[in-house]
């Protein structure tokens, strides 16, 4: 028993390859994630379809899917419902939910179809002491080599924030652009974090302002700016 839930909830790890896996989903075949090599992709589960919580999700997720796109990101759903439920809660959406302002919501990224649950095991999405039937609400941001590199998991009960969401997708790809690290509530626009200093001469200069544009605090904690407009630049010219 004890090894069997271990199986259940073991994960992979930020830095570690996304599994692969096959799947049947409301928007065809996929094979992930190679299908998605070159892009951003959010995977993320919900725990079930006609429920409340993630039908206000599904919606925000929808109404800003084309924000995602324009940052070369791509979303892809699951549950471990099947695949004509999720067409039903899909056409349900469109055609009686509102919320929010938002209606007429069509969801065109992918729903998996995970009824045997694999992808939901593999993932660590079932998390025995929630639910044994249902996944949590996990959410993987995985980059365009197929490298996890952000794991953030919600309880049932609790919708996801979708600025959060793509602020983090942002910050990762302002990291990688630019080789540097942002600070806590980082958002495009604000001073970002400044590698430590390699030596005690650049530690040295940066104290004593010789490096343009860089801020230091003391010796390991600098900033310098980066605009949002030079951001946003670099970010979609990389779709």
């Amino acid at each position: 028993m004890e090894q069997t839930i271990q199986n259940v909830v073991s994960m992979p790890r930020i830095g570690d390859k996304a599994p692969s896996f096959k799947a049947v989903t409301t928007q065809g075949d996929i094979n992930f994630p190679e299908d998605y090599s070159g892009k951003w992709v959010i995977l993320f589960s919900h725990p079930a379809d006609f429920t409340p919580v993630c039908t206000s999700e599904f919606m925000t997720f929808a109404t800003m899917e084309k924000q995602f796109e324009e940052a070369n990101c791509k979303l892809v759903g699951l549950s471990v419902d099947g695949l004509y439920s999720h067409i039903a809660w899909l056409r349900t959406i469109k055609e009686k939910i509102e919320f929010k302002g938002m209606k007429n919501v069509e969801v065109t990224f992918p729903l998996i179809e995970d009824i045997t649950m694999n992808v939901a095991k593999t993932y660590g999405m079932l998390q025995p002491g929630e639910s044994t039937t249902k996944a949590v609400r996990a959410v993987f941001f995985i980059d365009p080599k197929g490298i996890i590199r952000t794991i953030i998991y919600y309880p049932l009960s609790l919708g996801r924030n979708f600025d959060e969401l793509y602020r983090v997708l942002i910050a990762l790809q302002t990291a990688d652009e630019f080789g540097i690290a942002t600070p806590a509530d980082w958002r495009p626009g604000d001073d970002v974090i400044v590698p430590p200093a390699g030596s005690c001469g650049t530690a040295k200069d940066r104290m004593e302002g010789k490096e343009k544009d860089v801020k230091c605090y003391d010796w390991f904690f600098c900033t310098k700016p980066i605009s949002k407009d030079e951001i946003m630049k670099k970010i979609l010219k990389k779709k």
